[in-house]
């Protein structure tokens, strides 16, 4: 019988690597990319364990699921700076004060 690719992989390792990439752009796409990849990958995973001679890329898998992981981490880090960085100006409204300050700046 020949093998197959699990069937989430290709689309778990994009959405991985765009958790990783966009991390930074406040934490939440990181986050959000990162937790869907890491379902993909969670639902692979049984499909792996239920008959895991017809498929052939399980390491592939193995190497997206540490990919989401990471990317969530990292979104989750920069949404906590962030938070903090906020609260460091002086809550919601020192952080509007400052971005109105930028904005008359550069006008």
């Amino acid at each position: 019988m020949e093998q197959k690719n699990l069937p989430n992989v290709t689309i778990a390792l994009v959405l991985a690597i765009l958790s990783f990439l966009c991390c930074c752009f406040g934490g939440a796409p990181g986050l959000i990319f990162g937790g869907i990849a890491f379902l993909l990958v969670r639902k692979d995973e049984k499909t792996y364990a239920e008959n895991p001679e017809l498929y052939k890329n399980y390491k592939t898998l193995k190497t997206v699921r540490t990919l989401a992981i990471i990317g969530m981490v990292l979104g989750l880090l920069y949404l906590l700076y962030t938070f903090w960085s906020i609260n460091q100006m002086g809550g919601w409204e020192g952080y509007m004060q400052k971005v109105q300050e930028m904005t008359e700046q550069y006008q």
